[in-house]
């Protein structure tokens, strides 16, 4: 019995042994990446939360009470912002990255290193879509990190994070990489790392190494329910953050690539309806007439499955990808069409403003006299020899029903005047008469045939 007992406790040894061999030390790591660390705090004038009040003036010296009495108008009161949160250095003369919500609104940036310096620092440039700001140091010879191809991480691996949260300097907290490339709600344009490292307020910022003392991503975000860590953190990939730095050091500004399509996700049935053999892709709800997909050729029920030499594998991997691309270069683009599948040449052009995606966008498909139409595609055109027209995407109800029109059916006139586009008829429709019917010329399978509307049924 004691023998036995002797073997079963060696064994625990030999197993609490190999576990602990297999354990990273980071202790070594830790010391050569913290210099280049730095602690960010901000400073900002905010408007006092409470308006002010009088004093009483009975209680106050003649002096004092006559400069009241007299309505000159006190100093507005300001109380001082402050944010903390943490950065990094990439060069030696002074280049710092963090989040662009630590620095957002601040009047003055105070950078603290390691060992104990501090400096004012210039906010060269900042990125709300990525939430990455740049800052200039005025200093040389600084420490700097190594920067990790980011599309290296996988998961499993482990990472390290260091930071400040609620002010502790220097905190150091280690997990692994749960999943890459995640999709945060209005954050399409980021592929977030996901890890389960503990991070904090004041983490924000702060860089992820791994194994190597390589930054691979920026910590950024928590998923909490109850404000504090809940083990769902977010870095941004560091070869997004750096193709945003680099922008903002040339140009001062952030130039994202658009296609100018809304997307969905490819299920089972709908990879099994499109003739695909496995969900994967991004398929095709709507492509902007006047954008770059809808000028390529690229049509609502389409699938991309390849963006410029990459695999597009969820819905969710496109819009960074598109992001990446430099306006006004020319990429392939692979699509699944009706089981077949076609490369086209797309042109991208920058992203442009919110308002201004959401009015290129909403501008069709268009629900007009009983139908839903839309711009023709630019290839359809061509195929069709075709200037102008409109595209017949559905049709549900009188009067286009009982007129005869049909799904793909393409109208260039309405009236005897052309139709160029969705905003030709929209403008004609209080003109049309409804006491007769209306001649309606549409082009069907090549060849082109006249149908009557009535607006007064």
């Amino acid at each position: 019995m004691k023998a036995m007992m002797r073997f079963f406790i060696g064994c625990v040894v030999v197993v609490s042994l190999n576990v602990q061999a297999q354990l990273p030390d980071f202790t070594q790591l830790v010391d050569d990446v913290s210099p280049a660390v730095v602690n960010i705090s901000t400073r900002s004038s905010q408007p006092a939360s409470r308006p002010q009040q009088m004093p009483d003036l009975q209680n106050l010296p003649p002096f004092f009470r006559e400069f009241f009495e007299r309505g000159v108008p006190m100093p507005p009161q300001e109380r001082e912002g402050r944010s903390l949160g943490s950065g990094f250095i990439i060069s030696k003369d002074g280049y710092v990255l963090t989040n662009n919500h630590v620095v957002e609104g601040a009047e003055t940036v105070i950078v603290r290193l390691n060992d104990r310096r501090e400096f004012i620092a210039e906010i060269v440039g900042t990125d709300p879509r990525s939430d990455v700001a740049v800052l200039k140091l005025d200093a040389t010879d600084l420490p700097v990190v190594k920067i990790a191809d980011s599309d290296d991480v996988k998961r499993g691996q482990w990472v390290v994070a260091i930071g400040s949260p609620f002010g502790f300097d220097y905190s150091v907290t280690a997990g692994i990489v749960s999943a890459t490339g995640r999709a945060l709600p209005d954050e399409s344009y980021v592929p977030f790392i996901q890890t389960d490292v503990a991070i904090n307020p004041g983490n924000s910022g702060g860089p992820l190494f791994n194994l190597d003392g390589e930054v691979v991503g920026i910590n950024s975000q928590i998923f909490t329910r109850s404000g504090g860590f809940m083990g769902l953190s977010f870095a941004i990939p560091m070869n997004l953050a750096m193709n945003v730095t680099e922008q903002i050091q040339e140009d001062g500004v952030v130039r994202r690539g658009w296609l100018g399509v809304l997307i969905q996700e490819v299920n089972r049935d709908l990879a099994l309806s499109f003739g695909l053999e496995k969900p994967m892709g991004a398929l095709i709800a709507q492509a902007s007439s006047s954008g770059p997909a809808g000028k390529a050729g690229i049509q609502p029920g389409d699938i991309i499955v390849r963006f410029n030499g990459k695999d597009v594998e969820r819905s969710s991997d496109l819009p960074p990808m598109v992001g990446l691309v430099r306006p006004g270069t020319t990429v392939p683009v692979d699509v699944v069409r009706q089981g077949d599948r076609l490369t086209l040449d797309v042109t991208i052009e920058q992203l442009p403003e919110a308002n201004q995606v959401a009015q290129a966008m909403s501008s069709q498909p268009k629900a007009i006299l009983g139908m839903t139409v839309d711009e023709v595609p630019e290839s359809l055109k061509a195929e069709s020899n075709l200037q102008g027209g409109i595209l017949v995407k559905e049709v549900s109800e009188d009067p286009a029903l009982s007129a005869g029109l049909r799904a793909g059916d393409i109208i260039t006139q309405v009236g005897g005047r052309e139709i160029m586009r969705v905003s030709d008829l929209q403008t004609l429709l209080d003109s049309l008469p409804t006491d007769r019917p209306i001649p309606v010329l549409v082009v069907r399978g090549g060849n082109s045939t006249f149908l009557t509307l009535r607006l007064g049924r």
